[in-house]
């Protein structure tokens, strides 16, 4: 028998190395001491200045930042939670659920509003809206939508002009896409309505904000729906072809998460490596494109998603089989 757990151990391990990244970078120093592991689902440029500005202070330590999309994040760790230090995710229903069924570890230590964090083992460092990204060429002679309900007079108004050009989260598989799209419809029924828009035109879909964004710069899509807004934002390199727009009906906010492993191996380290991150970003954010975590005034009136247990709620596996059984009716229709 304990051949067998030696067997399964190695091949845990064995598959937590051979996992195919979408990034994998190694900060710092090489040297004996093993890496401070961080399972991310944050693209390296937008945190590695997070990552130079820890290093700088900590002559001798390495970092090793992984990166894969949101649904894979929880998998991965769930399946090898010792294997990993920090593991950062804006998918705040998987993080808190991770937090909840006793992933991670309590950090006692840290100076953080009880509205950004949950029970010391959880901490909100962003707020990061959810925006409708569009390319400022494709509506040339059209007026650019404020609202969903705009959005869905425009579709309907000049659907050739849209058909097949459209994109949004496939929400099957991206966490993030998934908690956008509950918190939409929990919000509203407007969501509904504009997803059977969307799917009547053919509406491309993906895993991740940065691919949709890469093709509205380049004119593939017209409009993106649900987009980061801090991913969008953050191209200057296209501010010129893409246009960001926060739905004044109600921007969803939501708040990406870091948490320290319940199994590191190097439980100093991950602490001081969130400090950090809740220092760096509470500071203002100038040296991260990341936008900060601002405070509970600033907060007052915007649909933010909190950290509580009702964000659990369409993580229910029923509620979610209902719930995606919707969404497939309305978005992926026989042209």
């Amino acid at each position: 028998m304990r051949y067998i757990i030696v067997l399964i151990v190695w091949a845990v391990g064995f598959a937590a190395q051979a996992q195919d990244w979408e990034d994998q970078q190694r900060f710092g120093p090489q040297t004996d001491q093993p890496p401070l592991r961080v399972l991310s689902s944050t693209d390296t440029d937008l945190f590695a200045p997070v990552v130079d500005s820890f290093l700088a202070a900590s002559p001798g330590v390495s970092i090793e930042y992984l990166v894969t999309s949101t649904a894979s994040l929880d998998r991965i760790f769930r399946a090898a939670p010792d294997q990993y230090d920090v593991v950062i995710s804006s998918a705040m229903d998987l993080q808190l659920k991770l937090a909840n069924d006793g992933f991670a570890r309590r950090l006692d230590g840290l100076d953080h509003p009880d509205w950004a964090e949950w029970r010391n083992s959880l901490f909100a460092f962003t707020q990061e809206p959810a925006a409708i990204v569009v390319n400022r060429a494709a509506f040339e002679g059209a007026a650019i939508p404020q609202t969903r309900q705009d959005l869905i007079e425009t579709l309907r108004a000049d659907p050739d002009r849209f058909r097949g050009r459209l994109g949004t989260y496939d929400v099957r598989q991206s966490g993030l896409g998934y908690l956008f799209a509950t918190q939409d419809a929990r919000a509203s029924e407007t969501y509904w309505r504009l997803m059977e828009v969307m799917g009547g035109l053919q509406t491309r879909l993906y895993c991740c904000s940065g691919d949709m964004i890469d093709d509205l710069a380049d004119g593939s899509i017209a409009v993106a729906y649900n987009v980061l807004g801090s991913y969008a934002v953050a191209r200057d390199d296209i501010s010129d072809r893409i246009h960001v727009i926060l739905p004044s009906d109600f921007p969803t906010t939501m708040m990406r998460t870091a948490l320290v492993s319940g199994s590191t191996t190097q439980p100093d380290l991950a602490e001081a490596f969130v400090a950090h991150l809740i220092s760096t970003q509470s500071q203002g954010g100038e040296n991260t494109p990341l936008p900060p975590l601002k405070s509970g005034e600033e907060n007052a009136g915007k649909a933010i998603i909190t950290l509580e247990p009702a964000l659990m709620t369409y993580l229910d596996a029923q509620k979610r089989r209902v719930f995606l059984r919707e969404w497939e009716n309305a978005m992926i229709q026989s042209p």
